[in-house]
């Protein structure tokens, strides 16, 4: 009886420890994905002449952005 409590509080605890990763993995790679990865695509575009693609893209990100952070 003791080895089955001692299981199911096993899996609840690395279950808990599972969500927490996920969740700050999760919020890392919003973060590396608004610092690096997306000027890096934008900056690829106008180098490779796709300037009409770049542009309106950078609005609807910016604008998107601008509505997010006054709510």
């Amino acid at each position: 009886m003791l080895s089955l409590l001692f299981a199911f509080c096993m899996i609840w605890f690395i279950g808990k420890f599972l969500i927490f990763g996920v969740k700050a993995s999760w919020g890392i790679m919003k973060l590396l994905c608004t610092v690096v990865f997306f000027p890096v695509i934008l900056i690829g575009l106008v180098v490779g002449g796709l300037l009409y693609i770049a542009f309106p893209l950078l609005i609807v990100v910016g604008i998107i952005a601008l509505a997010a952070s006054r709510s």
